[in-house]
């Protein structure tokens, strides 16, 4: 079965994809990402539209969280009906409400189920989002082959993955415990791999594999500097504390109270230091349901 983004398992936190042990706090950091991260979607939308061409009415939002790729695509493209697919009811009232407030309600359908689940119903889409959620899934080849059969023949499916928690400190943030937040990130490695284990794979293989052709893939590293866009102080805190909940009892404890320094209110804290940044990995496959064949 396959796990929409939002759901409450022990994984690491969300914006790797993965939604952290509890509710709290989720639903602002999805907002925020799409905030620090809004150019970039403008440019893979950009980059999914001169491949998909006129005529995209039907598109779905396989894990679609709070909406960040759903207004993005309504954006794009204007004639088209978005369904959005949440495992999450607090998730899609979140996404139902702003849209009323964009005023784009009656384009907006939303749906609460897993990705299996939402797509038996599905035929004819145009185009399928998928945004840090194809990892949940444990079976990859089953529901890649029914996003697949829901789409239309010539229709396309976006993948859009990173490569786990962003990064946002100087290897010097706590001046006693140089290269903290490696230390983190090596850590939340070896939950991932527990957790997520098809976090970081190839999906252009497992598309070919599940019969799509894959017209375009790419790896971007994204590292913003000030000025950084409003709330992203804010962002990197909440991140941050899901990281050290997700952690606690995996990483050094000498590790998990450093961070706890940036995260206090204090001298070091994240949302009002001068150095932080923002680095990112993203990876996008838009591969193709083939015309001919079966």
């Amino acid at each position: 079965m396959a796990h929409s983004h939002s759901h409450s398992h022990a994984h690491p936190p969300r914006p790797d994809g993965t939604g952290g042990g509890q509710q709290d706090g989720l639903t602002e950091m999805l907002d925020l990402d799409a905030a620090v991260f809004g150019p970039y979607l403008a440019t893979v939308t950009d980059r999914i539209a001169r491949l998909a061409g006129d005529g995209v009415t039907r598109i779905v939002d396989l894990g679609a969280g709070t909406g960040t790729g759903t207004f993005a695509l309504l954006e794009r493209f204007p004639a088209a009906r978005v369904t959005a697919v949440d495992s999450s009811p607090e998730m899609l009232a979140r996404l139902t409400a702003a849209a009323r407030d964009r005023g784009t309600a009656e384009r907006v359908r939303t749906l609460r189920a897993d990705a299996d689940e939402a797509l038996a119903g599905l035929t004819d889409t145009d185009l399928v989002w998928a945004s840090a959620s194809l990892h949940h899934l444990d079976d990859p080849g089953g529901t890649l082959a029914a996003i697949r059969s829901a789409l239309r023949p010539g229709g396309l499916l976006a993948v859009a993955e990173m490569d786990g928690v962003p990064r946002f400190l100087p290897g010097d943030a706590v001046a006693d415990r140089p290269g903290l937040e490696d230390r983190l990130r090596a850590a939340l490695d070896e939950l991932h791999a527990e957790a997520v284990p098809h976090l970081g794979a190839d999906w252009g293989v497992r598309l070919t594999a599940a019969g799509f052709t894959v017209e375009r893939a790419d790896t971007t590293r994204l590292e913003l500097r000030a000025p950084l866009p409003e709330g992203t102080g804010r962002y990197a805190f909440l991140t941050l504390t899901r990281v050290r909940d997700a952690l606690d009892g995996r990483a050094d404890p000498a590790d998990l109270a450093a961070l706890g320094l940036l995260l206090d209110g204090g001298p070091h804290d994240v949302r009002h230091r001068e150095d932080l940044a923002v680095r990112s990995g993203r990876e996008l496959w838009v591969a193709r349901r083939p015309v001919d064949g079966p």
